[in-house]
């Protein structure tokens, strides 16, 4: 049962991680890529879809994308959708099959607002591994009764030391990405 617990708040932790960095990847750097473009909502047919299910994305040089819609129809659609995304502030342009997003050189005060979206980013992904660690040491809490005191205070320190290393993956993802946004 304890083993239980500690296995599922370690598979939450480990998502909370993952969708940290996901999220982390989706600022922008100075450097186009395509995780960046990947997660852009586009209006397809009245629903909307990640671009990256709509069109290849590919790294032309370091600040340009090529967007190769897989459907001619949404070339307009994606194009919009990307002139109209925050915090990217790409020129897009269309030769009529594919999309060329170029993004501008960052400034450093631009550099600086973006550490800081991040950095709230991931005080969010923190705080998401603290609530999986309460809702795990609530469950260990309701265990006392059947497996003893001495073992759920073990699963606790076993729990706690699961949780420090995720927060601490998050730290050093953080740390990269800052580093990331501050080199010119």
């Amino acid at each position: 049962m304890i083993a239980d617990v500690l296995s599922d708040a370690t598979a939450r932790m480990n998502r909370a991680l993952e969708a940290a960095k996901d999220d982390f990847g989706t600022v922008r750097t100075g450097r186009a890529n395509p995780q960046m473009f990947a997660k852009i909502l586009v209006s397809y047919y009245g629903t909307m879809t990640p671009l990256e299910q709509l069109a290849s994305l590919q790294n032309q040089e370091a600040r340009t994308m090529l967007i190769g819609p897989y459907d001619k129809a949404a070339l307009r659609d994606i194009e919009i959708a990307i002139r109209d995304t925050p915090n990217l502030g790409a020129n897009v342009g269309n030769d009529g099959t594919t999309i060329r997003a170029t993004l501008p050189e960052l400034t450093t005060e631009r550099r600086k607002e973006f550490v800081k979206i991040v950095k709230a980013k991931a005080e969010d992904a923190r705080i998401s591994v603290r609530n999986i660690r309460r809702k795990a040491k609530d469950e260990l809490d309701a265990l006392k009764s059947e497996v003893g005191d001495d073992e759920v205070g073990r699963a606790e320190k076993e729990l706690e030391l699961i949780t420090k290393s995720h927060v601490d993956g998050i730290d050093d993802a953080f740390k990269r990405k800052e580093a990331e946004l501050l080199e010119i």
